[in-house]
């Protein structure tokens, strides 16, 4: 089994930036890829960036592109999402997650993964 658990979200002006923390309980951490993920009131839970178990293999959604930042450290068994440039339109519940085994490539669909954190709320006001 594996726990998560994210912080850091809270209230910012849009443009400023916001950097999201997600804390994974066992030993088996560094074997997996993780997700992060985001759902606005009203809207699916959608794919926002992903990281291989290495850190070497990252992959982002459009909408996200070029302002986002997924990393990790396995040390601490975290892996962060670096928010910048943020716009109204980003406000959302953001949930990491992890697929049900180590060793696997993670992808974009939320049938995906297994695991999942209880969510920290982002709120970008203009």
């Amino acid at each position: 089994q594996v726990q998560l658990v994210e912080s850091g979200g809270g209230l910012v002006q849009a443009g400023g930036s916001l950097r999201l923390s997600c804390a994974a309980s066992g030993r088996t951490f560094s074997r997996y890829g993780m997700g992060w993920f985001r759902q606005a009131p009203g809207n699916e839970r959608e794919f926002v960036a992903s990281i291989s178990s290495s850190g070497a293999s990252t992959t982002y959604a459009d909408s996200v592109k070029g302002r986002f930042t997924i990393s990790r450290d396995s040390a601490k068994n975290t892996v962060y999402l670096q928010m910048s440039t943020l716009k109204p339109e980003d406000t959302a519940v953001y949930y990491c997650a992890a697929p049900s085994r180590p060793g696997i490539r993670v992808g974009t669909k939320e049938g995906e993964y297994e695991y999942w954190g209880q969510g920290t709320q982002v709120t970008v006001f203009s």
